[in-house]
């Protein structure tokens, strides 16, 4: 019993080590007092196990990837006006880390300096010039009686995602830099963008030329999501994060408008980390079967025209790290040789906790794939390819009369009655006889 009882408390103290190893986060800053001005916001990093490391940007002994091998699953970057990070950390060492998996969260400001741009640009988005801002006349709070830099921003302008964003009730308070983004890169996602009366340009400065973000081009929140499933988030705004922003309510200086006694900062920004640190939104393809209908066991190869029952366990990752059954309703199944010959719907079956989807194989033989190509907003991408074969028919199973040649044989069959018919008429008709004798 005691030893059952020890196993059993190392078991979690393994799991316990385990989880903590998987969330090691570097955190980059300018000036440790962020650790007192963004505290709640680190707390509930904390609070959800991740192991954090605070560094300042330009210590000499930083490291991202020692000996192939990443040291942290997580970065972020609370560091815009850094000029050159410290140690063994360059941007091209970031787009590494990213490619190797890992997840980056970056907060900058109008102090921006350029390995922020650089690393930024090489994701397709692009931030506005060094001391510039975003500026709204018509939607900032009471409490800006300046430049009117402090917006409040509301949920209808936020990316249609409950995985990304969640459900804030209240508007969200920012006071940063605009970015605008590569419209030929599919992978980036505008997550908050500027409503349609905001521009971006200096607060002091006459506007002579056009700015770089006008109205909802205006981007404040900008998200990507590697082909390998890494995830970067960009704010313009590193006040977003603060403690202040977080608890303090808000109030459109606007007649009529309605005060909120706290903004939706912190159910956007706690949200917003789950995201970008894939604690939500990820998938991923359990179990695959599949056999003709009747049978329970796959065949070495299928014939053309099989009825095949396919099956196939997709989950979701709770917050606490379990998984569970993912319950979309938009998943298709594809039979494919080099195009699909086969693209249908398939849908969770409760009983079984697996999409299944039963169907005729088409009349084609050769090398095919059961694919899963599953690409939704807010979930990681989703791809599964079972390979198979399928045979023509053996001699022995074909038809012996095909519908389709019925013509054929009645064309056949008539002629024949027609000459039977036509040799009784000439051998045995009265006419015929005297044709004959003659």
């Amino acid at each position: 019993m005691k030893q059952s009882y020890f196993c059993l408390v190392l078991l979690a103290c393994l799991a316990f080590v385990w989880s903590k190893q998987n969330k090691k986060t570097l955190v980059l800053y300018d000036n440790s007092d962020i650790k007192t001005t963004h505290s709640i916001f680190f707390k509930s990093l904390s609070d959800r196990g991740f192991d954090l490391t605070f560094k300042s940007a330009d210590d000499a002994s930083l490291e991202l990837i020692k000996y192939g091998v990443q040291l942290y699953e997580n970065l972020i970057i609370f560091s815009p006006s850094v000029e050159d990070f410290g140690g063994g950390i360059k941007v091209s060492t970031i787009t590494d880390f990213v490619d190797g998996g890992g997840n980056v969260l970056v907060a900058a400001d109008s102090s921006i300096g350029d390995p922020i741009r650089e690393l930024a640009s090489e994701c397709g988005v692009e931030f506005d010039e060094e001391r510039t801002k975003v500026i709204d006349h018509h939607n900032f709070d009471e409490s800006d009686r300046g430049s009117h830099t402090k917006l409040v921003v509301d949920p209808s302008n936020l990316i249609k995602s409950e995985n990304i964003v969640g459900k804030p009730k209240s508007p969200i308070l920012f006071n940063g830099i605009g970015m605008v983004l590569d419209q030929e890169n599919p992978l980036v996602l505008p997550i908050m963008k500027g409503s349609a009366t905001c521009y971006s340009y200096f607060t002091d400065d006459k506007i002579e030329q056009y700015p770089l973000g006008v109205g909802t081009n205006t981007v404040l929140v900008a998200g990507l999501q590697a082909r390998n499933n890494a995830r970067l988030v960009f704010a313009g705004s590193l006040q977003m994060f603060s403690d202040d922003y977080l608890t303090s309510g808000v109030k459109q200086d606007s007649p009529g408008s309605k005060a909120f006694a706290k903004s939706g900062n912190a159910d956007f920004v706690i949200t917003l980390s789950k995201w970008v640190f894939s604690e939500s939104g990820v998938l991923r393809v359990g179990k695959i079967n599949h056999h003709k209908l009747g049978e329970k066991v796959a065949p070495d190869a299928y014939t053309i025209t099989d009825m095949v029952h396919f099956s196939i366990v997709i989950e979701e990752r709770t917050i606490d790290g379990k998984w569970k059954p993912f319950k979309g309703d938009d998943v298709q199944m594809e039979f494919v040789r080099i195009d699909p010959f086969v693209r249908l719907p398939i849908k969770l079956n409760p009983k079984l906790g697996a999409f299944t989807i039963d169907f005729k194989l088409p009349d084609v033989y050769g090398v095919f794939q059961f694919k899963i190509d599953y690409s939704r907003l807010g979930y990681t991408f989703l791809k599964s390819a079972t390979q198979v074969s399928v045979r023509p028919l053996q001699h022995t199973q074909y038809e012996r009369f095909i519908s389709s040649a019925y013509p054929y044989y009645a064309s056949a069959f008539s002629m024949m009655l027609g000459v039977v018919i036509f040799s009784v008429f000439f051998l045995y008709h009265d006419d015929a006889k005297k044709v004959k004798s003659e």
